[in-house]
């Protein structure tokens, strides 16, 4: 049977959240879920997901959990930026002794975030919120820096760092479930991947996604025939956009070509 992980962006529509340095809760913790979302279906076999938002939408909390129960949701992850002058980044769960899951889950996720963003860590926590409270299902809470801090607030403006932190959340979550990494994708039509290096072995393919990953540059692997892997930094259906990207890629200094898949 399949994870189901319902990922819960804070606030929405109406409700701002925190806002600071130009930027509003809202807008950072969808863009992070959507980020974890992308990487746990494109990634990861056996886990489903659905979100409390997609869009600038108001949500009550009590929709949130509602949904969340009623999808009967193995695990519930709330997506938050702090406020209130402080810096780094803490995560929630319900109460002090929480289930074995919730536990294994707060540490995972806590670890895999404070390795991704480098920011002082402000300890793994418990609270009485209602997100936590209400969902039926073992839940955490993540507080992703601080938005009235520059500090925090310039990382939390870097579209880069924003998928660090949604991949950082979809580790911890496929560490915590065991879930096993494709080798590769789904077919979605005609794609246009960034090739940053082609292989004979899996190995050595790898250890260019590891270096890869130092640089904040995502990759999964493709294995376009029997034993040989390409590391892919990206896929897109439409080809000006890859051509955009490849250049980026290129002025960081990292070679790489696109390959045109035709599905």
């Amino acid at each position: 049977m399949a994870t189901k992980i319902f990922l819960d962006p804070g606030h929405g529509g109406s409700d701002a959240g925190a806002v600071g340095n130009g930027l509003q809760e809202k807008d950072v913790t969808l863009k992070i879920a959507l980020e974890t979302r992308r990487i746990l279906l494109e990634e990861y076999e056996g886990v489903t997901v659905k979100m409390s938002r997609e869009k600038d939408a108001t949500v009550s909390l009590t929709q949130r959990t509602d949904a969340a129960n009623a999808w009967n949701a193995t695990f519930y992850l709330s997506i938050h930026i702090n406020a209130g002058g402080g810096t780094g980044f803490e995560s929630y769960r319900y109460v002090q002794n929480g289930s074995s899951t919730t536990m294994t889950a707060q540490r995972n996720l806590h670890v895999a975030v404070l390795s991704a963003s480098g920011w002082k860590d402000r300890g793994q926590k418990w609270a009485n919120f209602h997100v936590l409270r209400e969902s039926k299902m073992p839940a955490v809470l993540t507080e992703n820096g601080f938005i009235d801090t520059s500090g925090d607030a310039a990382k939390l403006k870097e579209t880069s760092f924003l998928k660090k932190l949604g991949r950082a959340h979809a580790e911890g979550l496929a560490k915590t479930f065991g879930l096993k990494k494709k080798t590769t994708p789904p077919p979605a039509g005609t794609l246009y991947r960034i090739i940053a290096g082609s292989y004979e072995d899996r190995t050595t393919a790898e250890n260019q996604q590891s270096s890869l990953k130092k640089k904040g540059i995502d990759t999964w692997l493709w294995e376009y025939e029997k034993g040989k892997y390409r590391v892919v930094a990206g896929s897109y259906s439409n080809k000006s956009e890859a051509d955009k990207a490849s250049a980026d890629l290129k002025k960081m200094g990292i070679e790489n070509w696109i390959a045109v898949v035709e599905q």
